[in-house]
């Protein structure tokens, strides 16, 4: 009649199989017997144990409000009073604040940290309770150490989770400006409407915090108001995808259509707009005329290679799905996949794992023609003027390839490729405007297709501006990077 909990049985996804004969097939039971299973998301997690259980999830509470009222739930009145000193309380609800838009930030994915964090209860437990130590050894004559208490909140108790950089200053910023004796002056607020209330009690706290906005601007936290729709999109885009995902997959109708016969059409135009395949001896007579060991060049062949896989993939996956339908083959996992995605107007995840992400199969398409058309026309024409750089698989390796010509082009002047770094200045040039390269005394590309988020571009004064409301993204002019 007693509980059993097993913990972490993504770890040990064999044994449930056993655990569920073990329960269905037992005889006779005790009615107190409970079975607690502890996991986190798997895809092979079995199905039949997963539909025959009560599930429950602890996620952390929607916004600042939900959040420190779950926080002042658990707080007690003995913690409440458990110091004399009058930075307590404040310093409790400082750190409670703090916790709540670590977790909040999370939303905005890497608008709001940079890698998402784990941030849970037990953070803020041991914060409170280093809050607790600190004041008891400090105590009222000597008055708290202020870059203590920043430095263990920024860069050990949450700060310990933390691995990025930019993370970690953000966390930083975080604790300099909102703990520090300006905390406790009638000025002080994290946010306009957002104060350190005075109380003695729980209760006083829980009714100030039942007076906060259910719905919070993203500036609470730091961001632009922007960030909301951001926020918004992603999670409409989610609910869209996850409804999409459950409808049933037998054969519907549409304007009287099949899905099988709907994908067989799509199948058949985008076998017809599909590139030819890349015929390697004609790759490598281009390359040579160009100069094959040259950087660039290098680069180019690593590229077309990429390309080539995409095409063959997906020339392959298109052939053998039509035959699929007509019954010629079986249909396997990968083309039954391949089936549901593009009839969803979605990337198959065979063609998914070895290209780019895309919000729709659509656009993803219209992508790989352009992709292609970048590289065909450099290895018929010669090296472009200019260069899509988001059209790169590995636009990382382009800038390397940068710097490596610059280093041969100034080798007679001792230039060696640890000291050469790459500069960017943004032209007054839209790619339309551009004729020819770089001027040959400063070398370099010049790039096009980047996009700022979150920004505007002032192209008269060449600077970045506030972005209009409402508007997310801004096309950015010509780039010329030289090494």
């Amino acid at each position: 009649g007693g509980w059993l909990l097993l913990q972490n049985c993504h770890l040990g996804l064999e044994f449930l199989n056993e655990l569920l004969d073990t329960i269905t097939k037992k005889e006779s039971m005790s009615e107190d017997f409970r079975t607690w299973i502890t996991t986190e998301a798997h895809p092979e997690f079995p199905i039949n144990l997963l539909q025959s259980s009560i599930k429950f999830t602890n996620e952390p509470p929607q916004g600042v409000k939900a959040g420190l009222k779950r926080t002042y739930s658990a707080v007690t009145q003995d913690l409440l009073g458990v110091s004399k000193m009058p930075q307590w309380k404040p310093l409790l609800y400082a750190v409670a604040f703090l916790h709540t838009t670590v977790q909040e930030r999370r939303k905005f994915g890497p608008l709001g940290w940079n890698i998402p964090y784990e941030f849970n209860q037990a953070d803020f437990s041991a914060s409170v309770q280093f809050a607790q130590n600190h004041l008891n050894e400090v105590g009222s004559r000597r008055g708290v150490d202020w870059s203590c208490v920043r430095f263990m909140l920024g860069e050990v108790q949450y700060g310990g989770r933390v691995t990025d950089d930019l993370d970690k200053a953000l966390l930083n910023t975080y604790a300099r400006v909102w703990f520090g004796e300006h905390m406790f002056s009638e000025k002080f607020c994290f946010y306009k409407g957002y104060v350190i209330p005075k109380g003695n009690t729980v209760e006083d706290y829980l009714q100030y915090i039942e007076e906060l906005p259910v719905i919070d601007t993203p500036e609470v936290f730091g961001l632009h108001p922007n960030a909301d729709i951001t926020y918004q999109t992603n999670l409409a885009n989610e609910t869209f995808s996850t409804i999409v995902s459950i409808q049933p997959k037998d054969s519907s109708t549409r304007g009287g259509e099949t899905r099988e016969a709907v994908v067989q059409r799509l199948a058949d135009e985008m076998l017809e707009k599909l590139p030819p395949d890349y015929n390697p001896h004609e790759v490598k007579a281009r390359l040579q005329k160009m100069g094959a060991f040259q950087p660039i060049n290098i680069f180019l062949h690593q590229e077309v290679d990429r390309m080539q896989l995409v095409i063959s993939r997906v020339r392959t996956t298109l052939t053998d799905l039509k035959l699929a339908i007509d019954g010629t083959i079986i249909m396997s996992e990968e083309l039954q996949d391949a089936l549901d995605n593009i009839y969803d107007a979605r990337i198959p995840k065979l063609w998914f794992r070895i290209s780019w992400e895309s919000t729709t199969l659509g656009f993803w398409f219209t992508e790989l023609l352009e992709r292609n058309q970048q590289f065909s026309s450099w290895l018929q024409d010669g090296r472009p003027n200019q260069f899509w750089m988001t059209g790169f698989f590995n636009p990382q390796g382009f800038l390397t390839a940068v710097r490596q010509e610059t280093t041969r082009m100034n080798l007679a002047k001792g230039w060696e490729l640890d000291s050469v770094v790459l500069c960017s200045e943004v032209t007054k040039m839209m790619k339309e405007d551009v004729v020819g390269p770089p001027p040959a005394d400063i070398g370099g590309v010049y790039i096009h297709g980047l996009f700022l988020e979150g920004a505007g571009w002032d192209r008269r004064n060449s600077k970045l501006v506030e972005s209009a409301p409402k508007v997310l993204f801004t096309s950015f002019p010509v780039v010329h990077v030289y090494a």
